[in-house]
């Protein structure tokens, strides 16, 4: 996004916002997570008249309207921040980005997609996807769901940032059960995974994966992990 987008956008913002303009604040400059606001002088907003101090309310109002603007301004916002952090964590891992495996986040619910190629293909006469194919994306789905249902709140909060060079360990796999429900045709596959238990030590993990139907499964698995010792991340 340009400057002059990140300013009509923070422009807009402020004018929006009734009490903002009702202030007569104006946007005076914005950069890449920083904006500056001023709102002129104001006999209506004196707070204390012996002193003619401003309203600590005005103030506030000011500050908190300022701080919106730089946060819309920012080039990682809250949303890209989630998306970057998953997205490295995904790539963190050579045999994810070897299967092409994806991720689709909508808020902490998240969907795996493996993109279809031929070189995934197991039984050339069905054709269809190779066993080994669809029991890896399952379990990186299972893995990737776990690692990041218990980082999320962490990484909200601003307590964890992901990034490359500073990578958190993952669960590591003590058994995963496949059923391979039908074929996996020649075509992409989606896979969700719902954390069943999730202990200081142990984890318990179900995934569900399809094609064209959610409702028709091709196949599903079950897997517990032993997760890695936080306090030493």
């Amino acid at each position: 996004m340009s400057k002059i987008d990140k300013t009509e956008i923070a422009r807009k913002f402020i004018e929006a916002i009734p009490y903002s303009k009702a202030l007569s604040m104006r946007l005076d400059a914005i950069e890449d997570g920083t904006a500056v606001i001023s709102m002129p002088y104001d006999s209506r907003l004196i707070g204390d008249p012996k002193t003619g101090v401003l309203h600590g309310g005005a103030v506030s109002a000011l500050m908190d309207t300022c701080g919106g603007a730089a946060v819309m301004s920012h080039p990682e916002g809250a949303v890209s921040r989630r998306d970057a952090a998953l997205r490295t964590l995904s790539e963190a891992v050579p045999f994810i980005q070897y299967l092409g495996i994806q991720f689709d986040r909508r808020g902490d619910e998240l969907t795996a997609i493996l993109p279809y190629r031929d070189e995934l293909i197991g039984n050339p006469v069905l054709p269809a996807i190779h066993g080994g194919v669809t029991a890896a994306f399952l379990e990186v789905t299972a893995i990737v769901e776990l690692t990041w249902s218990t980082l999320w709140q962490d990484i909200e909060e601003g307590r964890l940032e992901i990034k490359q060079g500073a990578i958190p360990d993952m669960p590591k796999t003590i058994d995963f059960t496949v059923d391979y429900l039908r074929a996996g045709l020649p075509r992409d596959a989606y896979a969700r995974a719902r954390v069943n238990r999730s202990g200081r030590r142990y984890a318990s993990v179900h995934v569900e994966g399809w094609q064209d139907n959610r409702a028709r499964l091709f196949a599903q698995a079950t897997g517990h992990f032993l997760m890695p010792d936080r306090a030493r991340d």
